[in-house]
């Protein structure tokens, strides 16, 4: 059953609070804080720096954008995201980060589905497809295989935060691979914060000649039904234009828009 509009803002209000304002850190080598209007991670070279929430509006909007382009790049780092939400104010926040030198790649839509309805999608593995969980790096480096062909491009900071995660906090993360054979052939992960509400749904992607024939559906299942097991209400996905046909079939309702706006233009 799709999530109706009172169903879709408190669950928007949810994600707000708990992934955004008082969000944690994706791994212990990060740190979150508290800036004063904004919310920040920083992390290592590899790791995900960036703004996940601010609290501004047209009087305060451009000195906070000039302190957190000033913090990062005080600390060496190359590049950081500031994610900006459309609900976030003021209303041109988007031409205001554009204006300080952040340049936005291409939108995403925010959405949410219930565990309890995506844990019991029929899903079979097509012929030839059987699922390998990923606990170690030979996992990992499937991953990153199935990200190539997928995507075009290396994912060495995905590779890098995986791999922290597996030894450090390996509950919260549920990766997993679909082998056609020896050949990996799509994956995707799952990050689990304690307390919170969510799931994040991350980095799916199918080689292309295999696309079409219900694995994406396949793994979003998988990963429902561990989220079950812990009780988690709801997933959340950053979806793509590919994605969000496929989601919105399986019941995922929209939360809103969320464009990444990355200080300098990102090369990876």
């Amino acid at each position: 059953m799709t999530m109706d509009l009172d169903e879709l803002a408190k669950a928007r209000a949810a994600y707000d609070a708990e992934m955004r304002r008082d969000a944690q850190p994706d791994s212990a080598r990060a740190r979150v804080e508290r800036a004063g209007p904004v919310v920040r991670q920083t992390a290592s070279a590899l790791g995900w720096n960036g703004v996940v929430w601010s609290d501004l509006d047209a009087g305060t909007a451009d000195a906070e954008i000039a302190a957190q382009v000033a913090y990062f790049s005080g600390r060496g780092a190359s590049e950081f995201e500031w994610k900006l939400y459309g609900h976030d104010g003021p209303a041109d926040l988007g031409d205001r980060l554009r204006a300080a030198g952040l340049v936005p790649e291409p939108p995403e839509t925010l959405m949410v589905g219930r565990v309890s309805e995506l844990a019991g999608l029929p899903v079979e593995p097509p012929e030839g497809i059987a699922l390998r969980v990923v606990t170690d790096e030979a996992g990992v480096d499937l991953m990153m295989e199935v990200h190539a062909r997928a995507f075009g491009t290396g994912r060495p900071r995905i590779r890098e935060l995986m791999l922290d995660l597996l030894r450090e906090e390996p509950d919260s993360i549920a990766a997993v691979v679909a082998m056609a054979g020896d050949t990996p052939v799509s994956a995707a992960r799952m990050e689990m914060r304690p307390g919170t509400s969510f799931a994040g749904l991350w980095g799916g992607g199918t080689v292309s000649e295999w696309r079409g024939r219900g694995i994406y559906r396949l793994l979003v299942a998988h990963r429902a039904r561990i989220a079950a097991e812990l009780g988690i209400p709801y997933l959340q996905v950053d979806a793509s234009a590919d994605s969000r046909p496929i989601l919105e079939r399986l019941g995922f309702g929209v939360l809103g828009v969320t464009v990444p706006y990355i200080w300098p233009r990102t090369q990876v």
